[in-house]
């Protein structure tokens, strides 16, 4: 708690919210928050679609004129607390690589799930962005988009 203490001057940073969460880690309460997929991965016939949902439509307008895109998805094949829990790996699976921690890899064992791939943006029609490829499985839920 030192060090977030000392960044609490910081650009950011409040005092009294940092304060609060000092209270609430120290009570055993964590924040939680919730999200929800602005869409999905598809994959059919050798190509990759993120299809958004109609609702988030309107928030595609500009993707067309795009190269390429962030896409922030969810380890959703991962989500138990076992795997949650799992804070050091052998990076890429590897037992002859020294182990890690989680945060220096690109593990898909995380606290928070989230993944994170830039993709190329082949065309967008409707609600349907075609992209080159994602190392993501079919299915996988989307959670944001940026440029």
């Amino acid at each position: 708690m030192l060090m977030l203490a000392g960044l609490a001057g910081g650009p950011g940073w409040s005092a009294p919210a940092l304060a609060e969460a000092e209270v609430a880690a120290a009570a055993g309460k964590v924040p939680t928050y919730t999200m929800s997929p602005v869409g999905w991965i598809r994959k059919t016939d050798g190509k990759t679609f993120i299809v958004i949902d109609k609702r988030y439509q309107p928030a595609l307008l500009g993707v067309d004129k795009l190269s390429s895109l962030w896409v922030l998805y969810w380890f959703d094949r991962n989500d138990s607390p076992a795997e949650r829990a799992i804070l050091q790996v052998h990076p890429r699976g590897d037992p002859d690589r020294p182990i890690r921690g989680v945060f220096a890899t690109r593990s898909p064992f995380r606290p928070n799930l989230i993944a994170v791939s830039n993709v190329n943006v082949l065309s967008v029609r409707d609600n349907i962005i075609e992209i080159d490829a994602i190392d993501a499985f079919a299915d996988t839920p989307v959670l944001d988009l940026k440029p």
